[in-house]
């Protein structure tokens, strides 16, 4: 394989999103993989929609989802002259002319073309001026356009792609495209073409919404005198109504800053959207950064569109069932350490943080977060639903309020009774700490599990989590006894 090289060309006219996260992603690993270079290229030619902001917010999410790029970030805007030096080298060449016909003169042969019943197609009015003619329109000072001049011979335009096989288009069904508007700006066509050109890009990797731009691209790459880059477009993603996944119609349920900001691990993000369009043999889920790289081919790109089943509103399954699962499986099972730095930037933000876990706490701190995250999704999760673990504001989920605590009026007087003998433990373990829950229980004539589940509810808030003998050994037996002291008052709210 020659020298790879590709590129990703946002345009900066909103944040990026997962859709153009994965193309850059299929981009990113290809390059890796193959030992070849990622350009990153802003497309920032439409000038009244294009913001620094935006260029700013892509670059940011890119980082974060840890794709780094080894050429770039270039410009388009800043090779202006070379787009308009292609043009009229077109021009020169043969492969392209100036086009006087006014919009009235088009919107004319339209009309007269869908009452014929045919294809809506320019009809080459201009192809074949005279140098005479073109002189002395533009003497007029008539406004202009600069089109291709698709070869009217018999023939086809043939490309390989690797996801879809060889696509052909016949020259008829391809009319004299524009590539300079009126106003003298050339068209993204021409201008990612040139681009690609210059940054001598081997494969284009993108999805097949730009399957109508390739064949006519294909013509401008030949009628350059350049070697065709091998094409690769990846299916669309859809919702579960079919439609196509985009900033305008779901708004930032589909950005990479909305799954930064809802406590998403970039890597864990990353093997989401892989899949969504590519697979392994064996239907593999999840993957190390090497093994992933290791694992893609273009080969096993899928041809078929894929579903983001987004759930918005949901609060457990705010986003697609699977993307939530898999985060879930790489912050139960990376290092606890890494974790402890992320929760640490979770814990600043809501103003609970203690210094003390970087110092003399910092083993608690990580085997308090090691013994919670089996029941988390996101990084979000431990400042909710571990809250009570590091702070002693928290909220008592109202399922374990209904059902563990006022399911059984009696523990408004027992839990306290409960914080009484704990208190008096010399040792506060997680063995002692069960010894004195049951003997209690068996004390009261109940089951175990109601003074315990009790407990649960007024020490961590929760229905549910880790064994409640840890939890009582973890928390400490000061802030156990006065939290059970204090169980009177959910009964009396």
């Amino acid at each position: 394989m020659k020298e790879v090289r590709v590129r990703f060309p946002p345009s900066p006219t909103g944040y990026l999103h997962i859709g153009g996260a994965r193309t850059a992603l299929y981009n990113w690993l290809f390059a890796k993989k193959h030992g070849g270079k990622l350009v990153l290229r802003i497309e920032d030619t439409d000038a009244e929609r294009s913001t620094q902001e935006s260029i700013e917010g892509i670059l940011d999410s890119l980082k974060w989802l840890g794709l780094d790029w080894d050429e770039g970030p270039y410009f388009q805007t800043d090779f202006a002259e070379d787009h308009i030096k292609a043009a009229n080298r077109l021009i020169e060449t043969g492969h392209a002319y100036k086009c006087f016909c006014t919009k009235e003169e088009l919107d004319a042969k339209r009309e007269a073309a869908l009452a014929a019943k045919k294809d809506i197609k320019y009809d080459g009015t201009c192809r074949n001026l005279t140098p005479e003619q073109i002189a002395e329109k533009e003497s007029q000072n008539i406004p202009y356009v600069v089109r291709f001049k698709t070869p009217k011979k018999d023939g086809v335009v043939i490309y390989d792609d690797k996801v879809l096989g060889k696509i052909s288009r016949a020259y008829k069904d391809i009319e004299d495209f524009v590539i300079v508007r009126s106003n003298g700006k050339p068209l993204y066509l021409l201008c990612n073409v040139v681009d690609d050109i210059r940054d001598r890009i081997s494969h284009i990797i993108r999805g097949q919404d730009h399957m109508s731009n390739t064949t006519r691209q294909v013509l401008l790459y030949q009628a350059l005198g350049a070697e065709v880059p091998i094409f690769a477009h990846m299916p669309l993603t859809l919702d579960l109504k079919k439609a196509k996944i985009s900033k305008r119609s779901h708004g930032e349920i589909v950005a990479v800053h909305f799954y930064r900001n809802h406590g998403f691990l970039p890597w864990a993000l990353c093997n989401f959207l892989v899949q969504l369009g590519w697979s392994t043999s064996d239907n593999r889920e999840f993957f190390s950064n090497e093994e992933l790289i290791q694992a893609f081919s273009l080969e096993r790109i899928n041809k078929a569109n894929s579903i983001f089943n987004y759930r918005k509103g949901d609060p457990k399954f705010f986003t697609d069932p699977k993307a939530i699962n898999m985060n879930g499986h790489y912050l139960r099972t990376m290092p606890i350490e890494e974790i402890g730095e992320l929760v640490k930037k979770e814990f600043i933000e809501e103003g609970i943080w203690d210094d003390a876990y970087d110092h003399d706490r910092k083993e608690w701190y990580l085997k308090t977060l090691d013994m919670i995250r089996d029941r988390f999704f996101t990084l979000k999760d431990f400042a909710s639903q571990g809250r009570a673990f590091f702070a002693d504001d928290f909220d008592i989920d109202p399922k374990a309020l209904k059902k563990n605590l006022r399911k059984h009026p009696d523990l408004k007087e027992w839990l306290p009774q409960l914080a009484d003998r704990f208190e008096a433990l010399a040792d506060f373990t997680k063995d002692e700490a069960e010894r004195v829950a049951r003997e209690f229980a068996e004390e009261m004539n109940v089951k175990p599990g109601i003074p315990i589940n009790g407990s649960r509810a007024v020490i961590t808030g929760q229905i549910k989590g880790p064994s409640m003998f840890e939890v009582f050994e973890i928390i400490g037996k000061e802030r156990v006894v006065a939290r059970l002291r204090d169980a009177p008052k959910y009964f009396n709210e």
